[in-house]
């Protein structure tokens, strides 16, 4: 049997190198060496490599997060090398990566978000607008970045300063929305023309986070992750519901998890990610794991869905 060569590629320039860097060796171990040939490459270093070694790879695996990974950037880059990979294309990561237009987008298909406003110069002298059109408590956060980095929850008025200045270190567009207490979700989908949404997986960080910011995420035992979620059937069948309709609204391909927040009986979509965590113990491989498919096949699938001819 031929071997598909594959370019694993992490690392990478984003405050989320680190993460990327833990994905991918996950990955590598777990792919089948019958069945891959695998070189790793990292865009912080190797983009003429990549491009000079292009003819010699059948396919690519993106294991980058936040910015020049998520957004757009890297997957423009494969593009012009006439390289497939897996999840999505150019559009449909930087409408994902922009928070402002993806609740946009969510909004005008239907899906129901917290209020929220885009910081304008004025905000930073007087936060009255803020406080009229979001109130407190607010979720302060830049606009294109992963992990909750830059992320605060305001829930005093003099505290909003500090928010914003914390989240403009991160990016020069903050988003300030209006802070809904309850479970926070989190629902996969998996396919290309035909997708599968996979089993809700409630996220509970232990009492010392105030959220689940990037520590909660990544550091062992912060946080309790339910597979299968604990809910009514009504409210599993509206969140694999929503979830389809933000990959599809947002353009997406291959697969995305997207975040919820479920508050007295009501969701609230927060935002959707375009290359999810890759660790065994992830979010999105635990959701296809309860779905009966194993780290090793969910790779195979995802790598299978890259090499498919788009529609």
């Amino acid at each position: 049997m031929t071997k598909i060569r594959l370019a694993l590629i992490a690392g990478g320039t984003s405050d989320e190198r680190e993460v990327s860097l833990r994905g991918a060796a996950g990955v590598e171990k777990e792919l089948d060496p019958e069945k891959y040939e695998v070189v790793r490459y990292d865009p912080a270093t190797d983009l003429p490599r990549i491009a000079s070694e292009s003819a010699n790879i059948d396919v690519a695996f993106l294991l980058l997060h936040g910015v020049n990974g998520e957004d757009g950037t890297i997957q423009g880059f494969l593009d012009l090398l006439g390289l497939p990979y897996q999840g999505a294309g150019v559009l449909g990561s930087a409408l994902a990566m922009d928070k402002n237009l993806a609740k946009t987008l969510y909004k005008l298909h239907g899906l129901p978000v917290a209020a929220w406003v885009m910081l304008e110069p004025s905000d930073l002298k007087d936060s009255g607008r803020i406080l009229r059109e979001v109130g407190i408590p607010c979720v302060v956060k830049p606009v294109r970045q992963g992990s909750s980095i830059g992320m605060s929850i305001v829930r005093e008025e003099e505290q909003l300063p500090g928010a914003l200045a914390l989240a403009l270190k991160h990016d020069s567009e903050v988003m300030v929305e209006a802070y809904i207490e309850g479970r926070e979700l989190t629902v996969g989908v998996i396919g290309n023309k035909e997708l599968t949404p996979l089993p809700l997986i409630e996220i509970i960080p232990n009492d010392q986070y105030e959220f689940f910011d990037y520590e909660a995420k990544y550091q062992p035992g912060a946080s309790t992750e339910i597979c299968p979620a604990q809910v009514d059937e009504q409210v599993r069948q509206k969140a694999q519901e929503y979830a389809l309709v933000a990959h599809r609204c947002l353009q997406l391909r291959g697969y995305s998890r997207t975040d919820m927040i479920l508050s007295n009986g009501e969701l609230y979509l927060l935002e959707t990610n375009t290359i999810p965590g890759m660790t065994p113990t992830s979010l999105f491989p635990q959701a296809a794991a309860e779905a009966g498919i194993n780290f090793a096949k969910l790779l195979d699938r995802l790598i299978e869905l890259a090499l498919e001819k788009p529609a």
